[in-house]
């Protein structure tokens, strides 16, 4: 399959998933459509979220995941593991500095799972790994709420819920390794390989937490670079469209992309050319062929009484980003 190519919904087979949707870029937002997926979410939660280089400026706001989590999960914990570039997350003592800087440490903790060791889940029907190198704290969660950025990738062209957990989860060390190396060279990875190794990354974690997970991407500040990037990140020119949240990961990514797509082609031109660039689709395809999840769904606008819509009618009258 050409991770270069996009795949039109009239022609994609399977089931349908359910991915709800609302315009409200705000903590509201977050917990309207949060709270239509989040029936399995139970025991002790961990929210997966970026949360970013210093001073980053197109994270998800802080004081909006306060007024969430205050909300929704006040007994929930943030969750993180360092990079595996050399940085200012690169060690725990780096990243613990990181985490100031940027407010976390002003209302809540941040427990970064690979700081004690590492643990092997197993990753089923790859290709590539039979197992995946995670934080050794990461499986002592009972629940996980992936909180994710979408927005694009230097590597990945896309980073939505399957780059969160699939990078986001492996440890800073040996399963960011396992996923970029190869024969000798750090980051040698690229295009299909990779796109295929970061969702079976993925399942490793999605399968340990089964139907104990959920998924929100939230589609603001949407440089063609990732969060990683900091403040080196490249200018936003994709408009700001909105959150949408399921407890299917593929639907949840396809949906955001999708949403791209619809866009004119000044609004897409940039992110769309950074996922065809760097393969990105093959992240959606192979999810589907792995058995992650359905690449059709049914589309709920929560901001008018569920009404059933397209991802065109999504961005409709979205706003040129201007800086």
């Amino acid at each position: 399959m050409d991770g270069r190519k996009y795949i039109p919904y009239n022609q994609r087979t399977g089931n349908e998933s359910i991915v709800y949707f609302t315009r409200d870029l705000s903590p509201e937002g977050l917990m309207k459509v949060y709270e239509r997926v989040n029936g399995q979410i139970c025991g002790k939660v961990a929210i997966k979220l970026h949360t970013g280089e210093p001073h980053g400026p197109n994270i998800i706001p802080p004081a909006w995941i306060k007024a969430f989590m205050a909300k929704e999960l006040p007994d929930a914990t943030i969750v993180e593991t360092n990079t595996y570039y050399d940085g200012d997350r690169y060690t725990t003592e780096q990243h613990r500095k990181t985490l100031k800087i940027n407010g976390w440490t002003d209302f809540t903790t941040v427990d970064i799972t690979d700081e004690e060791g590492t643990i092997m889940l197993p990753v089923k029907g790859g290709k590539w790994f039979t197992e995946m190198s995670v934080g050794s704290h990461l499986p002592s969660y009972d629940s996980l709420v992936v909180l994710t950025h979408f927005k694009g990738h230097q590597m990945g062209g896309f980073g939505g819920s399957n780059k969160n957990i699939g990078i986001g989860c492996a440890d800073g060390r040996i399963g960011k390794g396992m996923i970029h190396a190869i024969d000798g060279d750090p980051w040698g990875v690229v295009e299909e390989e990779l796109m295929e190794k970061i969702s079976e990354s993925t399942k490793a974690t999605i399968d340990y937490f089964g139907k104990h997970i959920t998924y929100v991407n939230v589609l603001r500040n949407m440089s063609v670079s990732c969060d990683c990037e900091g403040c080196a990140a490249a200018p936003v020119t994709t408009p700001n469209v909105g959150i949408l949240a399921s407890v299917d990961i593929l639907a949840a990514d396809q949906a955001s992309v999708d949403m791209i797509a619809a866009m004119g082609e000044r609004d897409r031109r940039d992110l769309i050319e950074r996922i065809e660039t760097r393969h990105g689709y093959r992240q959606l395809s192979y999810m589907k062929e792995l058995g992650m999840g359905n690449d059709k769904y049914i589309l709920i606008d929560v901001d008018h009484e569920d009404q059933r819509i397209t991802p065109a009618d999504a961005v409709e009258g979205v706003v040129p980003f201007e800086g």
